[in-house]
């Protein structure tokens, strides 16, 4: 595990190795919408291939998780700039820990439906955080939709009973399915590393205050930036701080 300490402008790196643990066999009732797992990883990071691997297993395995790889760029510095990395999706990682208030941003990472974290190459801990949040998710869930309609994405958002506070975002992420990376230099030197649902762009759809709403976006829009497809999520939020997912769903070849 790589990991980044904020402390103002100084950043603190440890490196560790994490280990797997068996997966337990478990029964998995479908969730009112699917789990969001974001992954921020770097290929300038030693520890994130077993991570990356991770992600592509879920995404074939389990039909209540989404898988999201969110590139970062924080370890540019040690021999190998990330070609994929996006300077936004290293704030969104840092953005969150400060939500938390833990302050805890390392590599790989994951964070679960906008709330929890854990070692993203741990597979036990992973699907614990999964399941442990299906409760979590039944209790803040907003009446969504998610179609395709005349050339449009369509979001649709019934009303909700839960507080939403100063409301949600309603995000569309564009994503690409896999994307291999043959690293020339650094810690990874000679590997080549597949990631899956690669989030290409964050563009927000709209606000959403609880009251029944209808969010669209133009299909060329949304499939830009080379993307296979597209998420969806809602997700509460305030400034830069960072809140729950209330709802998700997936389009396009995804």
């Amino acid at each position: 595990m790589r990991a980044l300490a904020i402390t103002g402008v100084a950043l603190t790196a440890l490196a560790a190795i994490c280990s797997f643990a068996p997966a337990a066999q478990m029964h998995h009732k479908p969730p009112s919408h699917p789990a969001i797992v974001e992954l921020f990883t770097s290929q300038g990071c030693s520890s994130c291939p077993p991570a990356d691997d991770l992600m592509a297993q879920l995404s074939r395995e389990r039909r209540d998780v989404i898988v999201l790889s969110l590139p970062v760029d924080i370890w540019d510095y040690n021999g190998w700039k990330d070609t994929l990395a996006k300077p936004e999706f290293t704030l969104r990682q840092k953005h969150y820990a400060q939500s938390r208030g833990d302050h805890q941003v390392y590599t790989p990472q994951v964070v679960i439906d906008g709330q929890w974290h854990g070692v993203g190459s741990d597979r036990a801990q992973v699907l614990s955080l999964v399941d442990d949040a299906a409760a979590s998710r039944a209790a803040q869930d907003a009446p969504f939709t998610l179609r395709e309609q005349n050339g449009m994405v369509v979001v649709e958002l019934g009303d909700s009973a839960a507080d939403l506070g100063r409301g949600a975002g309603v995000w569309l992420m564009r994503v690409i399915k896999s994307r291999v990376i043959s690293v020339g230099r650094g810690e990874n030197k000679g590997r080549e590393i597949t990631y899956t649902n690669v989030v290409r762009s964050i563009v927000r759809m709209g606000h959403w205050t609880g009251a029944a709403a209808r969010f669209e976006m133009p299909l060329p829009e949304a499939r830009a930036d080379e993307a296979d497809g597209y998420v969806v999520i809602v997700q509460k939020s305030w400034g830069d701080a960072l809140g729950p997912i209330l709802a998700s769903g997936k389009g396009g070849q995804l």
